[in-house]
């Protein structure tokens, strides 16, 4: 089995500032990423901006800017995010950048000469906002106005000469790769959703724009610039240096094991793309995982409701490992999920500083007082064993992981540390200090839960998971997925080091 692993998300469209969506879809990918390395893989990271289009144009030409002045500044702060957010990806693609230009033309001139371009006129509805085509029956009239049913943005007709992508021509190959590969959309439901759209028959797709200039031209035509999305979905492979497939990254990491993206792009990401590659007899990716909106309160974030969550201020109030651990185990993973002061707080309280905080904080504060603060020695029992062997079947985890069941890993997490602390309650080692080996025993098996509970937390809240594992003078390249298993890890006599409160309690 190949232990190189490729996850991707969205390229952000940087014409306004991030909001909570671009961070939770970001958060997924890294936690992905993160249980990956700490499996022994070797990971590609990728996120970035899309930074091309009419939309990005209009927004420039509203700030009195020129779009390259523009999306340099925008583009910086979903940079700054990925810091703030502490993703550990290992590229920032910008599509405006020369390697990712070169990958498009270089897309766009396979696909011309496998036949797969012709010119033509485009007539329909265009949204500037979505940069998408839309059907008479995907539009609605409110006030004399259009609109996209599905994103509730404005639509314009739009005529002009036009270059389109034989679309048509990758209905029943799309359908039978589908079927082939019944994991490649997940959740079940856009699966659905997505073949439900394909077997509804497909339409040529228009892929070029000749009525505004900011975008790539095309290489044969240099009249049109190419469609934002041919050009956006491109990312993917430009960041592996394509066109040159023998290119060590390329050949490493290609197909992406996954593309986390938002529900509200799926039909680019799971027909659009996937039809494109086809066509250029290029491999698909192995998964695309689209995933639910945050809501601010029971509601789509958007500008023009005003009521966009700013992730920035969340972490300012309550810390970044807080607002990953709510995202990663109150959002149903797939579904939609909503963030709210009072869930975030009780979060806060109930599983950080009651569970994981109490367990660490009582056993240190124990050993401090009973083992002169090193590691004992042990003999374990049947009572230890038992609470031990959970950790044993690690394959289990990389299983959810692998299907993308980040609920149920979270919910294993929490039943340990439950369990963790009623064992360290019911052995009662203040009642055992004239059975020092015993007393020794329940510390040392207290300790290896704590050890074990924060490797597999690392993907989650890797800042406050470090300092834990630093208590055992563990640091961040020196533990793996697979020391998990092993009971016997902590090495006599080693002297622990201080640990600061973790999470402070909320007063509510």
């Amino acid at each position: 089995m190949s232990k190189n692993f490729y996850v991707t998300t969205p390229i952000y469209y940087p014409s306004a500032k991030p909001h909570m969506g671009h961070a939770y879809s970001s958060i997924v990918a890294d936690f992905f990423a993160r249980f990956k390395r700490n499996d022994g893989f070797s990971v590609q990271f990728l996120t970035g901006t899309d930074e091309h289009g009419l939309k990005i144009q209009r927004s420039a030409e509203k700030q009195g800017m020129e779009p390259k002045e523009f999306c340099n500044l925008i583009s910086k702060t979903f940079k700054d995010l990925s810091k703030t957010l502490n993703l550990s990806n290992t590229d920032f693609i910008r599509t405006t950048e020369d390697r990712h230009i070169k990958s498009v033309q270089n897309l766009w001139s396979l696909l011309e000469a496998n036949g797969q371009i012709y010119m033509s006129k485009y007539e329909g509805w265009y949204s500037v906002s979505d940069e998408a085509f839309y059907q008479e029956d995907e539009i609605e009239t409110k006030d004399n106005k259009k609109y996209a049913i599905s994103s509730g943005s404005p639509v314009e007709w739009v005529e002009e000469e036009s270059f389109f992508f034989k679309l048509s021509e990758w209905e029943k190959p799309l359908l039978k790769f589908y079927e082939d590969n019944p994991k490649f959309i997940l959740p079940e439901s856009r699966r659905n959703e997505v073949i439900s759209f394909v077997k509804g028959g497909l339409k040529d797709l228009s892929v070029s724009r000749k009525t505004f200039s900011w975008g790539i031209k095309i290489p044969s035509n240099d009249e049109h610039i190419i469609y934002v999305w041919l050009d956006a979905l491109t990312n993917y492979i430009s960041a592996l240096n394509y066109p040159n497939t023998n290119d060590d990254l390329y050949k490493s990491f290609w197909p992406a094991d996954i593309h986390i993206i938002g529900k509200d792009i799926l039909r680019f990401h799971a027909v659009y793309w996937p039809a494109f590659l086809m066509a250029a007899k290029l491999q698909l990716p192995k998964r695309v995982y689209g995933h639910g909106w945050i809501l601010s309160g029971d509601e789509k974030m958007s500008k023009s409701k005003g009521n966009i969550l700013d992730p920035l201020e969340i972490i300012d109030v309550y810390g970044l490992d807080t607002l990953r651990y709510y995202l990663l185990k109150e959002v149903s993973f797939g579904n939609d999920g909503n963030i709210s002061q009072d869930k975030l707080e009780s979060c806060i309280n109930s599983d950080l500083a009651n569970n994981y905080g109490n367990l660490c904080q009582r056993v240190l504060a124990f050993c401090e007082k009973n083992c002169e603060f090193k590691i004992p020695t042990h003999n374990f029992t049947e009572d230890d064993l038992k609470i031990l062997k959970p950790f044993e079947d690690i394959d289990k985890l990389r299983n959810l992981i692998d299907n993308q069941d980040i609920n149920q890993y979270m919910s294993f997490i929490i039943d340990m540390l439950f369990a963790s602390n009623k064992y360290f309650n019911d052995q009662e080692p203040w009642k055992k200090k004239n059975d020092k080996d015993r007393l020794n025993t329940i510390v040392y098996t207290a300790l290896e839960l704590i050890r074990k509970i924060s490797i597999l937390l690392n993907p989650v809240i890797p800042d406050t998971s470090l300092k834990v594992l630093n208590i055992f003078d563990i640091s961040k390249d020196a533990f793996s997925l697979e020391q998990v298993k092993d009971h016997n890890f902590l090495k006599k006599d080693i002297v622990l080091k201080k640990l600061e409160i973790l999470f402070k309690k909320i007063d509510k």
